[in-house]
């Protein structure tokens, strides 16, 4: 062919033919990403529906499908719809549930050093710090370590959500003194449950949507809770008149999103970046909305004739006494041990730093009380 023939060919490439090709092309390049076939998980949560954290679940999954275009879909059910809530993490692994929302602390029953990855002791530090430490201060892999490695678990979690302190609880009356912990038939579990045996509780563990009938059949005398919210919503002014609040059982707790590793393993590279990055998105949003609801609905019940009470210096501190002896108790144990040293050697640097350079809660609270009365 000629140069001049080139030159024809070439012209008719650009006058027609040439681009005809090319918005061809462009109409067989966009099908393919809107065809692609969408992943949809089964994902459960361990909440009532009728729970703030079940909103929270939602959140996260409203995150999760936004973000994916499509390729992933997370379908969300309530706690109970496949199985209970304290068994979703053994259900995911054997791939009933696809994943789910719950807290590290329903493995405690495989392994006590799994309290540590959600409600681990209150050394000063909050859920902020924890989460911390668990992406920056090597959490993140001992956690992996137990998870995978010593309960052989087919998990892959996130954390997310960094709660604030946790109320002591609803009781019949206000509680004063620790003795008066002996023989108190009080609802709550993990790690923290075992504290307030040592503090002579009758603890007695059970999902959150049972609390409220058990409390008011009399099965239990008083029950630690998560937030005014929550309480407000499963009826808790309903059956008690006593709401004390600040503790350190529960001083810092997260939630953790929970996925069947070999179906998140089988996933693209960016739907796996999704599912860990809306966890990040989920801490900042979520706390936010937690900042508001809980404040709201923390003078919902005070309206209600319940007396908010805060729980006093001697408590809190027989609490962190407390604290100490399960710690040597359960050091005893390697992997626990391992833990709790990453983790206090983590407080003990970052605690100096803020403990330096921001103010403490009696200057907050001068603060407060300027403005605000």
């Amino acid at each position: 062919m000629g140069v001049n023939a080139r030159a024809v060919t070439r012209r008719k490439f650009l006058r027609g033919g040439g681009l005809v090709g090319a918005s061809v092309a462009g109409t067989v390049a966009m099908p393919q990403v809107s065809r692609a076939q969408t992943t949809t998980f089964m994902y459960q949560s361990a909440w009532p529906s009728k729970d703030i954290f079940h909103e929270f679940a939602a959140d996260y999954v409203r995150k999760v499908n936004e973000m994916s275009g499509g390729r992933l879909k997370l379908n969300l059910l309530p706690a109970g719809s496949v199985v209970p809530a304290f068994q979703l993490h053994e259900s995911i692994h054997k791939g009933v549930l696809d994943g789910g929302h719950g807290v590290t602390a329903n493995l405690f029953g495989k392994h006590k050093a799994a309290a540590l990855f959600g409600t681990p002791p209150s050394f000063g530090w909050d859920a902020h710090g924890f989460l911390a430490w668990f992406y920056h201060g090597g959490g993140e892999d001992l956690y992996k370590e137990l998870v995978n490695g010593i309960l052989k678990l087919n998990l892959v979690s996130f954390l997310c959500f960094p709660m604030p302190t946790q109320p002591l609880g609803w009781f019949k009356k206000e509680i004063t003194t620790s003795e008066e912990f002996k023989g108190l038939k009080y609802r709550t579990d993990g790690l923290p449950g075992d504290l307030f045996k040592d503090m002579g509780a009758v603890v007695i563990s059970m999902p959150g949507g049972e609390v409220v009938p058990a409390f008011d059949r009399g099965s239990i005398e008083a029950a630690a809770s998560n937030n005014p919210t929550s309480d407000l919503m499963l009826g808790f002014p309903d059956v008690s008149r006593h709401y004390m609040v600040g503790s350190h059982h529960k001083q810092t707790e997260t939630c953790e999103v929970i996925f069947n590793r070999s179906k998140f393993d089988a996933l693209p590279a960016e739907s796996k970046a999704i599912l860990r990055n809306a966890a990040f998105a989920a801490t900042a949003d979520q706390l936010g909305q937690a900042y508001d609801r809980y404040s709201r609905d923390l003078e919902a019940i005070r309206l209600r004739g319940v007396n908010i009470i805060k729980t006093g210096e001697k408590v809190l501190n027989d609490q962190v006494a407390g604290w100490a002896r399960i710690i040597d108790e359960n050091s005893k144990e390697p992997f626990f041990a391992k833990v709790i040293s990453s983790q206090i050697a983590w407080v003990k640097r970052t605690g100096a730093y803020l403990q330096i350079n921001n103010l403490d809660s009696t200057a907050l609270q001068y603060a407060y009380k300027f403005f605000f009365g």
